[in-house]
């Protein structure tokens, strides 16, 4: 394992609202004797989560073979090798000599479904789900909604800084996402707007590319689109990118615009564009036009 996957499980370690969420959505989905499916099982800290709420026995499946082997040692070293089975491989292939009572999975992206989440549970679900059983995250949800800044970063989309001109720099700029961790709360100028609510284990995609309208609710500088997610592990149990809290591993996916007035009554036509198999969201392209209010030009 490299130093920048640990680096990885780390920040996701010490994430004390993630960790809380699960523990509280797998008290809610484990019941005593249950099986449970462990789908990038990482470190084993859901496995573990699971054992302690009841569960008879853990599959851990780990694509990674480092981490799976790390995975394994840990396992042994807490005792653990006969109640958690770690399986190096694609949790979509494997197969595990029971199926699950419950499928318990952490492939949450910045923007949600970037690791093809609602893709793999759908999969995974379809062939090693009991009839019953129960998945979580259940349901994940990505939205888009427009932004003002709060005297933070990304001036160049600026007409000006510091007294001079950069209007050529607006002439290279490509309408790509950037990862931001906000150091202020940005302005909300419109309600945030669905591009993908996926009921977990089911066949739908996460986010299409379908277009979208952001209509304006305030007025302020258009600064940036911004994509945010929010999973629901059990019912009064959600886990969410924005706004952010304390220790949060995620930060999330900012499409920069060129700075621009609005007002209310103003619109975003907005449309994501999502290549085939791409799983990085930097390479997701935003395509954006402002339609004016009425009597506004």
């Amino acid at each position: 394992m490299d130093s920048r996957t640990l680096v990885t499980h780390q920040a996701m370690l010490a994430d004390r609202t993630r960790l809380h969420a699960y523990d509280q959505a797998l008290a809610h989905a484990v019941r005593p004797g249950d099986v449970v499916l462990d789908v990038g099982a990482g470190l084993l800290v859901l496995s573990v989560m699971a054992l302690r709420h009841g569960a008879a026995h853990v599959y851990a499946v780990e694509g990674d073979p480092v981490t799976a082997a790390m995975a394994a040692r840990i396992a042994d070293d807490n005792g653990l090798s006969g109640k958690i089975t770690v399986i190096e491989g694609d949790a979509r292939t494997v197969a595990l000599p029971r199926k699950a009572d419950v499928i318990v999975a952490e492939l949450m992206g910045n923007i949600g479904p970037e690791e093809q989440m609602p893709e793999i549970l759908a999969e995974v679900a379809r062939r090693a789900l009991s009839p019953g059983g129960r998945i979580m995250p259940s349901r994940l949800t990505t939205t888009l909604t427009a932004i003002e800044f709060a005297d933070e970063g990304w001036g160049v989309w600026s007409g000006d800084s510091l007294g001079y001109r950069l209007d050529v720099v607006q002439d290279h700029v490509e309408p790509v996402a950037h990862l931001h961790f906000f150091q202020r709360m940005p302005r909300l100028l419109s309600k945030p707007v669905s591009i993908g609510d996926s009921v977990l284990g089911s066949s739908a995609r996460g986010v299409t590319d379908s277009s979208k309208r952001l209509r304006v609710c305030r007025a302020g500088t258009l600064h940036a689109v911004m994509g945010s997610f929010t999973a629901t592990l059990a019912p009064g149990v959600t886990l969410a990118n924005f706004p952010s809290y304390p220790g949060c591993n995620w930060g999330v996916w900012i499409w920069p615009l060129r700075h621009t007035p609005v007002v209310e009554g103003d619109a975003l036509r907005v449309r994501v564009v999502v290549p085939d198999n791409v799983r990085v969201a930097t390479d997701w392209r935003l395509e954006c036009g402002i339609s004016r209010r009425e009597g506004r030009s």
